[in-house]
């Protein structure tokens, strides 16, 4: 009989509930207010979570997973230490690199301040997504977004084949002489003779050159294969500048990571030439009767009569990039890292930087903890605009006490009725608790559907806003090229689980207020 009961009061709260539901407009409007809260707050974290995952993806497939770096002199040895890293098991792959700061001299005569990475191409490769970053390669196929067909790699597919080949290698073979020169891979947003289209897709394009007249003459084609200037400064070992030196390499392709201040505002070139120009390579202190002091090439001659004395520097970098093994955190293999150069250090004490000069300065890190300011930042601010949008969202509870406490009122004689049939407090409390899960499930489910077509379509949607002036998501302000679009599966849980507690928050207090209701006086109710 009590099981008869309970099943009858359920049924009935499930009627009044539908009926209540289906027969006003003013509790659709309160699911319409928890469907764009909820829409609101998932598109917003969306967005900027997947800015955060984009940021620290994107980063360490370009920087590696550990560094370990003396900036500016550099240090030599760093064969035996790669080879030491690599014999680890949470090291799947290390290569050197040298880093530096300079300027370059593009075809249009622009002068840009760069970042310069001298890089082995292979070895770099291996440790970081250096071959999907080269743009110009053959395509077979146009993407779905480039609906007018505009990518030259698919249009002429031949025209570079060569040069992903030498964008690999970091080498382009000179027409000239058929001898093999170092070269150059800019990031693409670098030169302006690779434009972006809407589609996503880059094209070549002109760029205007001022001539000594003053009048514009225009550079037309593609930057592979034009030369462009490098500007350094070496340093010695103790940090003392040289002269400023120039040197000039083809470009053998661009190279696209994603991130627009990268692309905008990194030159990569082949180790070894970087090396020379740096004054960073192998080098033997020469006797000669002339100048007892000349540096020569390591295995080189000075000249007649002149012997090597023994005192030498091997050729030297300013950095290690590592990446972890599968099964191991960049964390971990940071901690091995640091005890490798260890020994590293004791073995060649003299001869490179002492460890404790690394770990005091933290410059064996993370690419985390090397831009902790920048994910800090992004962290704390992805929080206090999800936290305000949360906020914002609870008046949603607001409305619907309003709305639940104005129904109460009009349906009093109908509580009242319930009460003289034998309903309990709790049934009554149950039916406007229920109808008050109702609307929020109704509400949440329709606002995580709305949240999912606006964040997979939203850079669609964005380039017609674009198209009508009215865009809003500036790469070189937002760091990179396109807005993230990837939902979440436990985000929308979290942010649909929210609306129907809102939900429930605000048929609370109304539900209340109906239980407590006398069955005399309710039904007296005019």
């Amino acid at each position: 009989m009590a099981i008869g009961v309970h099943l009858s009061s359920a049924v009935l709260q499930l009627l009044l509930t539908r009926i209540y539901l289906t027969s006003k407009v003013i509790p659709l409007l309160a699911a319409l207010a928890v469907m764009l809260c909820t829409a609101m707050v998932l598109i917003v974290w969306s967005v900027m979570g997947g800015f955060l995952g984009m940021l620290l993806a994107n980063g360490r497939s370009f920087a590696g997973d550990v560094t370990i770096s003396w900036p500016n002199a550099g240090f030599s040895h760093y064969q035996e230490l790669i080879r030491r890293l690599e014999a680890d098991p949470a090291c799947a792959a290390a290569t050197p690199m040298i880093e530096t700061f300079g300027v370059v001299s593009l075809p249009d005569d622009r002068i840009e301040v760069v970042t310069i990475r001298g890089i082995d191409g292979p070895g770099y490769a291996r440790v970081v997504d250096f071959d999907r970053s080269l743009w110009w390669r053959p395509k077979d196929a146009f993407d779905r977004k480039d609906e007018k067909n505009e990518d030259p790699r698919v249009l002429t597919p031949g025209a570079y084949e060569a040069a992903l080949e030498a964008g690999r290698r970091m080498t382009v073979i000179d027409p000239a002489t058929g001898r093999e020169r170092a070269a150059a891979v800019l990031g693409i947003e670098l030169s302006g003779m690779s434009a972006r289209l809407p589609s996503g897709v880059y094209v070549h394009q002109s760029v205007g050159r001022t001539r000594t007249d003053g009048s514009l003459e225009w550079v037309g084609g593609r930057i592979i294969d034009r030369d462009v200037v490098l500007r350094v400064v070496p340093l010695d070992d103790a940090g003392r500048s040289f002269e400023l030196r120039s040197f000039s390499v083809p470009v053998a392709n661009e190279s696209r990571t994603g991130i627009f201040d990268i692309d905008k505002r990194t030159v990569l070139v082949r180790l070894d030439e970087l090396q020379r120009v740096m004054k960073m390579d192998a080098w033997k202190r020469l006797e000669s009767p002339i100048d007892p002091y000349a540096l020569g090439e390591a295995g080189g001659s000075g000249g007649a009569g002149v012997a090597a004395t023994g005192a030498e520097r091997g050729a030297r970098v300013t950095t290690i990039l590592m990446k972890a093994a599968a099964g191991f955190t960049a964390d971990q293999l940071r901690d091995r890292a640091e005890a490798i150069y260890a020994g590293f250090a004791q073995d060649f004490r003299g001869q490179v930087p002492d460890v404790r000069s690394l770990t005091g300065n933290r410059l064996i890190r993370t690419w985390a903890m090397s831009n902790a300011t920048l994910i800090g930042a992004v962290e704390r601010e992805t929080v206090l605009v999800v936290g305000i949008l949360c906020f914002i969202s609870f008046t949603a509870s607001f409305l619907i006490l309003a709305i639940f406490w104005a129904m109460v009122s009009e349906k009093t004689r109908d509580i009242g009725v319930l009460r003289s049939l034998g309903a309990t407090r709790l049934d009554i409390a149950l039916i406007w608790l229920l109808y008050g899960a109702a609307i929020g499930l109704l509400g949440s489910g329709l606002g995580v559907a709305l949240a999912y077509v606006v964040v997979l379509n939203i850079n669609p949607i964005h380039d017609v806003l674009v198209s009508l002036g009215a865009g809003v998501w500036d790469p070189r302000v937002y760091y990179f090229t396109e807005i993230p679009s990837r939902v979440e599966t436990s985000k929308a849980v979290l942010v649909g689980s929210m609306g129907v507690g809102f939900s429930l928050l605000g048929a609370l207090v109304p539900a209340l207020r109906a239980a407590l209701l006398h069955p005399v006086r309710a039904l007296r109710f005019e």
